[in-house]
Protein backbone atom coordinates (compact mmCIF):
# COMPACT_ATOMS: atom_id res chain seq x y z
CA UNK A 1 0.00 0.00 0.00
CA UNK A 2 2.72 2.34 1.01
CA UNK A 3 4.36 1.45 -2.46
CA UNK A 4 1.54 2.36 -4.03
CA UNK A 5 0.67 5.72 -2.65
CA UNK A 6 4.20 6.24 -3.28
CA UNK A 7 3.55 5.52 -6.81
CA UNK A 8 0.33 7.62 -6.86
CA UNK A 9 2.07 11.03 -5.81
CA UNK A 10 4.72 12.22 -6.72
CA UNK A 11 7.74 12.52 -4.08
CA UNK A 12 10.19 15.27 -4.12
CA UNK A 13 12.44 13.04 -5.64
CA UNK A 14 9.91 12.36 -8.74
CA UNK A 15 9.59 15.57 -8.86
CA UNK A 16 13.17 16.82 -9.17
CA UNK A 17 13.30 13.93 -11.78
CA UNK A 18 10.39 15.52 -14.16
CA UNK A 19 11.62 19.05 -13.50
CA UNK A 20 15.53 18.07 -14.82
CA UNK A 21 13.94 15.71 -17.90
CA UNK A 22 11.31 19.00 -18.74
CA UNK A 23 14.41 20.88 -18.83
CA UNK A 24 16.73 18.51 -20.66
CA UNK A 25 13.94 18.26 -23.34
CA UNK A 26 13.24 21.86 -23.59
CA UNK A 27 17.52 21.78 -24.12
CA UNK A 28 17.29 19.17 -26.77
CA UNK A 29 15.89 21.58 -29.76
CA UNK A 30 18.29 24.25 -28.70
CA UNK A 31 21.07 22.25 -28.84
CA UNK A 32 20.25 20.76 -32.05
CA UNK A 33 19.29 23.88 -33.41
CA UNK A 34 23.29 25.07 -32.68
CA UNK A 35 24.45 21.62 -33.58
CA UNK A 36 22.65 22.11 -37.07
CA UNK A 37 23.69 26.06 -37.62
CA UNK A 38 27.44 24.60 -37.03
CA UNK A 39 26.71 22.14 -40.09
CA UNK A 40 25.37 24.74 -42.17
CA UNK A 41 28.44 26.61 -41.38
CA UNK A 42 31.00 23.68 -42.49
CA UNK A 43 28.57 22.84 -45.39
CA UNK A 44 28.55 26.54 -46.98
CA UNK A 45 32.28 26.85 -46.03
CA UNK A 46 33.16 23.49 -47.70
CA UNK A 47 30.89 24.00 -50.89
CA UNK A 48 32.39 27.95 -51.38
CA UNK A 49 35.55 26.48 -50.89
CA UNK A 50 35.06 23.58 -54.15
CA UNK A 51 33.74 26.22 -55.95
CA UNK A 52 36.52 28.96 -55.44
CA UNK A 53 38.75 26.23 -56.32
CA UNK A 54 37.33 25.15 -59.44
CA UNK A 55 35.85 28.29 -60.86
CA UNK A 56 39.26 29.98 -60.61
CA UNK A 57 40.81 27.08 -63.16
CA UNK A 58 37.70 26.64 -65.23
CA UNK A 59 38.99 29.38 -67.69
CA UNK A 60 42.82 28.01 -67.24
CA UNK A 61 41.46 25.15 -68.69
CA UNK A 62 39.82 26.66 -71.74
CA UNK A 63 43.04 28.37 -72.17
CA UNK A 64 44.84 25.39 -72.32
CA UNK A 65 43.20 23.71 -74.62
CA UNK A 66 42.80 26.01 -77.09
CA UNK A 67 39.98 28.39 -77.11
CA UNK A 68 39.92 31.77 -76.81
CA UNK A 69 39.38 34.32 -73.89
CA UNK A 70 35.79 35.21 -75.47
CA UNK A 71 34.85 31.51 -75.19
CA UNK A 72 35.80 32.01 -71.18
CA UNK A 73 33.94 35.53 -71.39
CA UNK A 74 30.74 34.30 -72.93
CA UNK A 75 30.70 31.40 -70.69
CA UNK A 76 30.70 33.39 -67.77
CA UNK A 77 27.70 36.04 -68.99
CA UNK A 78 25.80 32.85 -70.17
CA UNK A 79 26.25 31.71 -66.37
CA UNK A 80 25.72 34.38 -64.61
CA UNK A 81 22.71 35.29 -66.83
CA UNK A 82 20.59 32.29 -66.49
CA UNK A 83 21.39 31.72 -62.42
CA UNK A 84 19.87 35.42 -62.39
CA UNK A 85 16.57 34.11 -63.98
CA UNK A 86 16.66 30.30 -62.51
CA UNK A 87 17.16 31.88 -58.94
CA UNK A 88 13.28 33.03 -58.36
CA UNK A 89 11.82 29.70 -60.44
CA UNK A 90 14.02 27.52 -57.81
CA UNK A 91 12.48 29.67 -55.13
CA UNK A 92 9.16 28.27 -55.30
CA UNK A 93 9.05 24.68 -54.84
CA UNK A 94 11.38 25.35 -52.29
CA UNK A 95 9.69 27.40 -50.25
CA UNK A 96 6.34 24.74 -50.83
CA UNK A 97 8.00 22.01 -49.06
CA UNK A 98 10.89 21.00 -51.45
CA UNK A 99 14.08 22.95 -49.92
CA UNK A 100 16.04 19.71 -48.68
CA UNK A 101 14.82 17.58 -51.48
CA UNK A 102 16.60 20.57 -53.79
CA UNK A 103 19.50 21.09 -51.85
CA UNK A 104 20.52 17.47 -51.85
CA UNK A 105 19.50 17.02 -55.54
CA UNK A 106 21.39 19.78 -56.86
CA UNK A 107 24.37 19.07 -54.75
CA UNK A 108 24.75 15.69 -55.45
CA UNK A 109 23.89 16.47 -59.84
CA UNK A 110 26.69 19.21 -59.41
CA UNK A 111 29.37 16.43 -58.14
CA UNK A 112 28.36 14.51 -61.13
CA UNK A 113 29.15 17.17 -63.40
CA UNK A 114 32.44 18.23 -61.76
CA UNK A 115 33.35 14.74 -61.73
CA UNK A 116 32.86 14.68 -65.56
CA UNK A 117 34.80 18.09 -65.87
CA UNK A 118 37.51 16.16 -64.10
CA UNK A 119 37.32 13.11 -66.35
CA UNK A 120 37.35 15.86 -69.12
CA UNK A 121 40.22 17.44 -68.09
CA UNK A 122 42.28 14.34 -67.59
CA UNK A 123 41.42 13.17 -71.11
CA UNK A 124 42.39 16.77 -72.73
CA UNK A 125 40.64 16.04 -76.14
CA UNK A 126 36.76 16.48 -74.69
CA UNK A 127 34.52 18.71 -77.29
CA UNK A 128 34.42 22.53 -75.95
CA UNK A 129 30.08 21.57 -76.25
CA UNK A 130 30.34 19.03 -73.69
CA UNK A 131 32.90 20.72 -71.64
CA UNK A 132 30.67 24.12 -71.55
CA UNK A 133 27.30 21.99 -70.71
CA UNK A 134 29.11 20.42 -67.84
CA UNK A 135 30.28 23.31 -66.16
CA UNK A 136 26.93 25.19 -66.92
CA UNK A 137 25.56 22.21 -65.21
CA UNK A 138 27.88 22.70 -62.47
CA UNK A 139 26.80 26.46 -62.44
CA UNK A 140 22.61 25.90 -62.66
CA UNK A 141 22.83 23.45 -59.74
CA UNK A 142 24.74 25.78 -57.41
CA UNK A 143 22.38 28.48 -58.19
CA UNK A 144 19.73 26.35 -57.50
CA UNK A 145 21.92 24.85 -53.95
CA UNK A 146 21.76 28.49 -53.08
CA UNK A 147 18.65 29.62 -53.89
CA UNK A 148 16.76 26.69 -51.77
CA UNK A 149 19.51 27.42 -49.19
CA UNK A 150 17.90 31.13 -48.17
CA UNK A 151 15.35 29.74 -46.66
CA UNK A 152 16.80 27.34 -44.53
CA UNK A 153 18.53 30.17 -42.27
CA UNK A 154 14.75 31.32 -40.65
CA UNK A 155 14.36 27.55 -39.62
CA UNK A 156 17.41 26.98 -37.79
CA UNK A 157 17.90 29.95 -35.57
CA UNK A 158 15.69 29.41 -32.37
CA UNK A 159 17.06 32.66 -31.02
CA UNK A 160 16.06 36.02 -32.77
CA UNK A 161 18.89 37.62 -31.12
CA UNK A 162 21.26 34.93 -32.52
CA UNK A 163 20.52 36.23 -36.16
CA UNK A 164 23.59 38.53 -36.62
CA UNK A 165 26.29 35.54 -35.56
CA UNK A 166 24.62 33.23 -37.66
CA UNK A 167 25.45 35.44 -40.66
CA UNK A 168 27.88 36.36 -39.33
CA UNK A 169 29.58 32.62 -39.93
CA UNK A 170 27.92 32.22 -42.80
CA UNK A 171 30.18 35.30 -43.88
CA UNK A 172 33.09 34.05 -42.31
CA UNK A 173 32.55 31.12 -44.54
CA UNK A 174 32.34 32.87 -47.63
CA UNK A 175 35.34 34.79 -46.68
CA UNK A 176 37.37 31.67 -45.95
CA UNK A 177 36.66 30.02 -49.31
CA UNK A 178 37.51 33.35 -51.22
CA UNK A 179 41.07 33.69 -49.77
CA UNK A 180 41.97 30.00 -49.73
CA UNK A 181 39.71 28.81 -52.79
CA UNK A 182 41.91 30.72 -55.70
CA UNK A 183 45.19 29.58 -54.33
CA UNK A 184 44.00 25.97 -53.61
CA UNK A 185 42.72 25.68 -57.23
CA UNK A 186 45.77 27.13 -58.81
CA UNK A 187 48.65 25.03 -56.90
CA UNK A 188 45.82 21.49 -57.65
CA UNK A 189 46.00 23.08 -61.53
CA UNK A 190 49.89 22.84 -61.77
CA UNK A 191 49.69 19.81 -59.97
CA UNK A 192 47.40 18.09 -62.45
CA UNK A 193 44.37 19.70 -64.43
CA UNK A 194 41.58 16.51 -62.97
CA UNK A 195 42.49 18.05 -59.72
CA UNK A 196 40.66 21.08 -58.50
CA UNK A 197 37.71 19.85 -60.35
CA UNK A 198 37.78 16.31 -58.19
CA UNK A 199 38.29 18.72 -55.04
CA UNK A 200 35.01 20.47 -55.94
CA UNK A 201 33.63 17.23 -56.53
CA UNK A 202 34.32 16.44 -53.36
CA UNK A 203 33.03 19.46 -51.61
CA UNK A 204 29.42 18.78 -53.16
CA UNK A 205 29.28 15.39 -51.86
CA UNK A 206 30.17 16.98 -48.50
CA UNK A 207 27.56 19.32 -49.35
CA UNK A 208 25.06 17.12 -49.90
CA UNK A 209 25.62 14.85 -47.12
CA UNK A 210 25.75 17.41 -44.43
CA UNK A 211 22.22 18.60 -45.90
CA UNK A 212 21.18 15.74 -45.10
CA UNK A 213 22.56 15.40 -41.66
CA UNK A 214 20.71 18.32 -40.27
CA UNK A 215 17.57 17.50 -37.71
CA UNK A 216 16.00 20.49 -37.76
CA UNK A 217 13.25 20.77 -40.26
CA UNK A 218 13.85 23.65 -42.99
CA UNK A 219 10.30 23.33 -44.78
CA UNK A 220 7.04 24.72 -43.63
CA UNK A 221 5.02 22.32 -41.51
CA UNK A 222 2.03 20.50 -43.27
CA UNK A 223 -0.59 22.45 -41.90
CA UNK A 224 1.37 25.80 -42.21
CA UNK A 225 1.47 25.38 -45.81
CA UNK A 226 -1.68 23.56 -47.05
CA UNK A 227 -1.33 20.19 -48.79
CA UNK A 228 1.77 19.70 -50.93
CA UNK A 229 0.36 20.69 -54.92
CA UNK A 230 2.65 17.85 -56.08
CA UNK A 231 4.84 18.61 -59.48
CA UNK A 232 2.54 19.73 -61.82
CA UNK A 233 0.99 21.80 -58.96
CA UNK A 234 3.91 23.36 -58.23
CA UNK A 235 4.65 24.17 -61.93
CA UNK A 236 1.55 25.86 -62.15
CA UNK A 237 2.13 28.00 -59.36
CA UNK A 238 5.43 29.49 -60.39
CA UNK A 239 4.41 32.34 -61.94
CA UNK A 240 2.14 33.23 -59.58
CA UNK A 241 4.86 32.46 -56.85
CA UNK A 242 7.46 34.63 -58.50
CA UNK A 243 5.13 37.45 -58.66
CA UNK A 244 4.39 37.07 -55.22
CA UNK A 245 7.87 37.29 -54.21
CA UNK A 246 8.48 40.67 -56.27
CA UNK A 247 5.58 41.77 -54.46
CA UNK A 248 6.69 40.85 -51.36
CA UNK A 249 9.82 42.84 -52.06
CA UNK A 250 8.15 46.03 -52.94
CA UNK A 251 5.94 46.08 -50.38
CA UNK A 252 8.68 46.01 -47.97
CA UNK A 253 10.08 49.03 -46.74
CA UNK A 254 13.33 46.88 -44.53
CA UNK A 255 13.99 44.65 -47.79
CA UNK A 256 13.70 47.85 -50.37
CA UNK A 257 16.33 49.05 -48.42
CA UNK A 258 18.43 45.41 -48.89
CA UNK A 259 18.34 44.90 -52.35
CA UNK A 260 18.77 48.58 -53.17
CA UNK A 261 22.08 48.80 -51.40
CA UNK A 262 23.20 44.89 -52.16
CA UNK A 263 22.63 46.21 -55.59
CA UNK A 264 24.06 48.97 -56.31
CA UNK A 265 27.46 47.76 -53.54
CA UNK A 266 27.66 44.71 -55.80
CA UNK A 267 28.13 46.50 -59.52
CA UNK A 268 30.14 49.34 -57.37
CA UNK A 269 32.42 46.22 -55.92
CA UNK A 270 31.92 44.43 -59.45
CA UNK A 271 33.01 47.92 -60.96
CA UNK A 272 36.26 48.26 -59.01
CA UNK A 273 37.76 45.27 -59.18
CA UNK A 274 37.14 44.91 -63.09
CA UNK A 275 39.05 48.63 -63.31
CA UNK A 276 42.18 47.12 -60.83
CA UNK A 277 42.30 43.73 -62.74
CA UNK A 278 42.46 46.13 -66.20
CA UNK A 279 44.51 48.98 -65.17
CA UNK A 280 47.75 47.01 -63.16
CA UNK A 281 46.86 43.88 -65.64
CA UNK A 282 47.82 46.34 -68.91
CA UNK A 283 51.44 46.61 -67.09
CA UNK A 284 51.96 43.05 -66.50
CA UNK A 285 50.81 43.12 -63.21
CA UNK A 286 49.52 39.41 -62.38
CA UNK A 287 51.70 39.11 -59.26
CA UNK A 288 50.81 43.19 -58.29
CA UNK A 289 46.67 41.60 -59.02
CA UNK A 290 47.34 38.77 -56.82
CA UNK A 291 48.59 41.01 -53.95
CA UNK A 292 45.58 43.17 -54.29
CA UNK A 293 43.30 39.91 -54.21
CA UNK A 294 45.12 38.55 -51.30
CA UNK A 295 45.15 42.05 -49.04
CA UNK A 296 41.10 42.13 -49.56
CA UNK A 297 40.16 38.72 -49.00
CA UNK A 298 42.48 39.12 -45.65
CA UNK A 299 40.23 42.14 -44.59
CA UNK A 300 37.41 40.79 -45.58
CA UNK A 301 37.62 37.53 -42.90
CA UNK A 302 38.72 40.40 -40.57
CA UNK A 303 35.65 41.78 -40.91
CA UNK A 304 33.80 39.03 -40.97
CA UNK A 305 35.39 37.71 -37.78
CA UNK A 306 34.79 41.39 -35.97
CA UNK A 307 31.21 42.15 -37.53
CA UNK A 308 29.31 40.66 -34.33
CA UNK A 309 30.82 42.30 -32.00
CA UNK A 310 31.18 45.48 -33.82
CA UNK A 311 26.74 45.35 -34.58
CA UNK A 312 26.52 44.17 -30.69
CA UNK A 313 28.61 47.01 -29.52
CA UNK A 314 27.06 49.92 -31.58
CA UNK A 315 23.46 48.46 -32.38
CA UNK A 316 22.82 47.28 -35.77
CA UNK A 317 21.37 50.25 -37.19
CA UNK A 318 24.31 52.63 -36.52
CA UNK A 319 26.32 50.00 -37.67
CA UNK A 320 24.95 50.36 -40.93
CA UNK A 321 24.75 53.66 -41.61
CA UNK A 322 28.39 54.49 -39.86
CA UNK A 323 29.75 51.89 -41.99
CA UNK A 324 27.95 52.86 -45.33
CA UNK A 325 29.26 56.29 -44.54
CA UNK A 326 33.12 54.94 -44.33
CA UNK A 327 32.80 53.38 -47.57
CA UNK A 328 33.46 56.55 -49.17
CA UNK A 329 37.20 56.89 -47.64
CA UNK A 330 38.44 53.76 -49.64
CA UNK A 331 36.16 54.41 -52.67
CA UNK A 332 37.62 58.25 -52.76
CA UNK A 333 40.86 56.75 -52.27
CA UNK A 334 40.93 54.77 -55.36
CA UNK A 335 40.72 57.99 -57.71
CA UNK A 336 44.38 58.63 -56.80
CA UNK A 337 45.72 55.39 -56.07
CA UNK A 338 48.32 54.06 -58.82
CA UNK A 339 50.37 51.02 -57.48
CA UNK A 340 49.69 47.57 -55.88
CA UNK A 341 49.85 49.20 -52.41
CA UNK A 342 47.50 51.68 -52.97
CA UNK A 343 44.99 49.68 -55.02
CA UNK A 344 45.54 46.81 -52.09
CA UNK A 345 44.96 49.12 -49.55
CA UNK A 346 41.53 51.04 -50.81
CA UNK A 347 40.41 47.18 -51.05
CA UNK A 348 41.14 46.38 -47.65
CA UNK A 349 39.60 49.10 -46.16
CA UNK A 350 36.31 48.27 -48.45
CA UNK A 351 35.99 44.73 -47.86
CA UNK A 352 36.67 45.22 -44.28
CA UNK A 353 33.54 47.28 -43.89
CA UNK A 354 31.19 45.36 -46.24
CA UNK A 355 30.93 42.40 -43.98
CA UNK A 356 29.65 44.33 -40.80
CA UNK A 357 27.04 45.91 -43.55
CA UNK A 358 25.94 42.15 -45.47
CA UNK A 359 25.37 40.61 -41.35
CA UNK A 360 23.07 43.59 -40.53
CA UNK A 361 20.86 43.47 -43.78
CA UNK A 362 21.16 39.50 -43.77
CA UNK A 363 19.25 39.67 -40.25
CA UNK A 364 17.00 42.03 -40.96
CA UNK A 365 15.96 40.64 -44.37
CA UNK A 366 15.51 37.55 -42.36
CA UNK A 367 13.32 38.98 -39.70
CA UNK A 368 11.53 41.07 -41.88
CA UNK A 369 10.09 38.05 -44.33
CA UNK A 370 7.55 35.57 -43.92
CA UNK A 371 9.14 32.13 -43.36
CA UNK A 372 6.74 30.95 -46.35
CA UNK A 373 8.61 32.75 -48.92
CA UNK A 374 12.13 33.50 -47.76
CA UNK A 375 13.84 32.08 -50.42
CA UNK A 376 11.71 33.60 -52.84
CA UNK A 377 12.48 36.94 -51.42
CA UNK A 378 15.95 35.79 -51.15
CA UNK A 379 16.49 34.54 -55.00
CA UNK A 380 14.70 38.24 -55.97
CA UNK A 381 17.36 40.13 -53.54
CA UNK A 382 20.06 37.90 -55.32
CA UNK A 383 19.02 38.22 -58.91
CA UNK A 384 18.95 41.83 -57.89
CA UNK A 385 22.53 42.04 -57.17
CA UNK A 386 23.94 39.64 -59.73
CA UNK A 387 22.00 41.97 -62.80
CA UNK A 388 23.67 44.85 -61.24
CA UNK A 389 27.07 43.08 -61.65
CA UNK A 390 26.63 41.86 -64.92
CA UNK A 391 27.43 44.95 -67.30
CA UNK A 392 30.17 46.22 -64.66
CA UNK A 393 32.97 44.62 -66.49
CA UNK A 394 31.85 45.91 -69.87
CA UNK A 395 31.15 49.30 -68.28
CA UNK A 396 34.66 49.21 -66.49
CA UNK A 397 36.56 48.83 -69.76
CA UNK A 398 34.70 51.61 -71.62
CA UNK A 399 35.58 53.85 -69.04
CA UNK A 400 39.11 52.97 -68.77
CA UNK A 401 39.06 53.18 -72.25
CA UNK A 402 37.82 56.56 -72.55
CA UNK A 403 37.76 58.52 -70.10
CA UNK A 404 40.75 57.13 -67.99
CA UNK A 405 41.80 54.90 -65.60
CA UNK A 406 40.67 56.93 -62.65
CA UNK A 407 37.16 57.39 -64.24
CA UNK A 408 35.35 54.47 -62.87
CA UNK A 409 36.64 54.86 -59.09
CA UNK A 410 35.11 58.57 -59.60
CA UNK A 411 31.77 57.29 -60.74
CA UNK A 412 31.69 54.59 -57.62
CA UNK A 413 32.79 57.55 -55.13
CA UNK A 414 29.34 59.18 -56.26
CA UNK A 415 27.16 56.53 -55.94
CA UNK A 416 28.37 55.41 -52.92
CA UNK A 417 27.93 59.20 -51.23
CA UNK A 418 24.43 58.72 -52.52
CA UNK A 419 23.79 55.22 -51.76
CA UNK A 420 24.88 56.64 -48.20
CA UNK A 421 22.53 59.19 -48.07
CA UNK A 422 19.62 56.84 -49.06
CA UNK A 423 20.69 54.57 -46.22
CA UNK A 424 21.04 56.73 -43.64
CA UNK A 425 16.97 58.16 -44.09
CA UNK A 426 15.86 54.53 -45.01
CA UNK A 427 17.59 53.21 -41.96
CA UNK A 428 16.37 55.75 -39.29
CA UNK A 429 12.85 55.02 -40.54
CA UNK A 430 12.74 51.37 -41.45
CA UNK A 431 15.49 49.64 -38.91
CA UNK A 432 14.40 49.21 -35.63
CA UNK A 433 15.74 46.73 -33.08
CA UNK A 434 12.76 43.90 -34.07
CA UNK A 435 13.76 44.14 -37.46
CA UNK A 436 17.36 45.32 -37.50
CA UNK A 437 18.87 43.43 -34.44
CA UNK A 438 16.69 40.34 -35.04
CA UNK A 439 14.37 40.58 -31.98
CA UNK A 440 12.07 39.99 -33.76
CA UNK A 441 11.35 36.20 -34.10
CA UNK A 442 12.63 35.27 -37.45
CA UNK A 443 10.28 34.60 -40.65
CA UNK A 444 7.17 35.59 -38.51
CA UNK A 445 7.01 39.12 -39.12
CA UNK A 446 3.56 39.08 -40.83
CA UNK A 447 1.78 41.49 -39.63
CA UNK A 448 0.86 44.93 -40.80
CA UNK A 449 3.56 47.29 -39.81
CA UNK A 450 3.48 50.90 -38.42
CA UNK A 451 4.88 52.60 -41.56
CA UNK A 452 8.00 52.72 -39.64
CA UNK A 453 9.45 49.10 -39.98
CA UNK A 454 8.89 46.60 -42.54
CA UNK A 455 5.53 46.44 -44.75
CA UNK A 456 4.48 43.13 -45.27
Amino acid sequence: MVDECAASQPTADSRGERHGSTASAARRPADRGRRDVRLLWLTNAVDGLGTQTSGVVFPLLLLHLGHSPAVAGVFASAAALTGVALGPLVAVPADRGHRRRIMIASAVLAAAAMAGLAIAAAQGRTSLRILVALALTERLCAVTYEAAARGALAHLVALPDELPRVAAGIQTGDQVALVAGPALGGVLFQLARPLPFLADTLSYAVTALGVRAIRTPVDEPRGERGPRPGVLGTLRAVPGDVGAGLALVARSAVLRLVVTWTSVASGVVTLLSFTVLFVLGAHGGTAATGLVLAASGAAGLLGSLLSVRVVRRFGARRALMTATWLLIVPTAALTAADGPWAFGAAFAGLCVLVPVITVVLSSAAIAATPRETQSRAGAVIGSAAALAAAGAPAAAAVLVAEAGPRAPALLCTVAVVVLAGYTHAAARRTLTPATADGTRRPGHATGPSTGKERQP
